[in-house]
């Protein structure tokens, strides 16, 4: 990730982002559930805690 300016509560703060693609073959895997796998990755990178429960 990398320090960016963000707007958090009408204030401009510094929060690390980090930007994730994900590319795939439509013919094989369908949009919705690469946005369920992208949604997950998130989910675990935001709480990687979750992985230990």
């Amino acid at each position: 990730g990398e320090e960016r300016a963000v707007v958090k509560g009408g204030e401009v703060k510094i929060a690390t982002v980090m930007s994730v693609t994900l590319s795939t073959d439509h013919r094989a895997v369908d949009g919705a559930l690469g946005a369920e796998l992208l949604g997950a990755f998130k989910r675990i990178i935001e709480n990687p805690m979750t992985l230990l429960v």
